[in-house]
């Protein structure tokens, strides 16, 4: 189990995380929502062992994560960040086999089956031979996204975790929902998700429980009915919603209102200074 207490995080004067605490237990899914600028993404930084920790304790499976060598929590967490920028001239099965490196590269026809394997996983096998810089945006990502996998599959260790950043931004809702499915799969393993997700109806779907940050600062966490309900929405997002029951499953829906914000900051396109030249 991954233990965050009292967590805060500091630079340059300005305070993005702010005395948090949670718990992301081995074969759960906790999803992460929150306003742009809510310190969602240096959250996960922090947890997953990019950037030190300032003030607070985090713990790995009661470890203290600063006396983990950086070699030995690549076997135990795989970060998948909002975007992976390469350069090289790889090709998608190569950049899949990357994963692997914390535990040493074996022949590179066993390393190229495994790469396979592995993107038949993210329903990207087809691209295996094509080249990383000539994909898509969304075929990167599930690319990436194979990558990860092959990391934490690879891994012996007792508990594995998963960390992602809006992985599916680029997404078409299929995709999405065939990666979500796909990462909650990945608990039936005794795998951890802590997973950034914009879209609330996703986090509603897949997660077992929800964090809502403000400001940096922890809003409300719990089961995802308890927490995704319109007071919440107004507070978060200072959004005005509607909550409906799913008409198939036991998950909430939040329908925007008519007029949806709390405080619109909408100018009169005509009374609007316009610069010119």
């Amino acid at each position: 189990m991954i233990n965050v207490a009292q967590l805060s995080w500091s630079i340059g004067g300005r305070r993005l995380l702010d005395s948090i605490s949670f718990q992301l237990a081995p074969g759960e899914v906790v999803a992460v929502i929150g306003a742009n600028g809510a310190g969602k993404s240096s959250l996960l930084k922090v947890v997953s062992g990019e950037w030190p920790v300032q003030q607070g304790k985090l713990s790995y499976d009661g470890e203290p994560i600063k006396g983990i060598c950086k070699q030995a929590l690549a076997k135990r967490r795989a970060v998948m960040p909002q975007s992976s920028p390469m350069n090289f001239p790889f090709k998608a099965w190569e950049v899949v086999s990357l994963g692997r490196t914390p535990f040493g590269l074996n022949n590179s026809r066993r390393e190229r089956q495994t790469a396979l394997e592995r993107l038949e996983l993210t329903g990207t096998g087809h691209l295996a031979e094509r080249y990383y810089t000539a994909l898509s945006g969304g075929e990167k990502q599930r690319v990436q996204l194979a990558r990860v996998l092959n990391q934490l599959l690879s891994s012996q260790a007792d508990h594995r975790y998963l960390f992602l950043d809006e992985c599916t931004a680029s997404l078409d809702p299929s995709h999405q929902h065939q990666v979500f499915q796909r990462v909650q799969a990945l608990t039936d393993q005794g795998i951890g998700v802590l997973a950034i997700v914009h879209d609330i109806h996703l986090a509603a779907q897949y997660a077992d429980r929800v964090l809502i940050l403000k400001d940096g600062a922890l809003l409300d966490s719990g089961p995802v009915k308890d927490c995704l309900t319109p007071e919440a929405m107004v507070e978060a997002f200072s959004l005005h919603t509607h909550r409906l029951n799913h008409p198939e499953a036991d998950w909430p829906l939040l329908v925007a209102r008519e007029n949806p914000l709390v405080a619109p900051h909408i100018p009169d396109i005509e009374s609007a200074d316009v610069a010119v030249g």
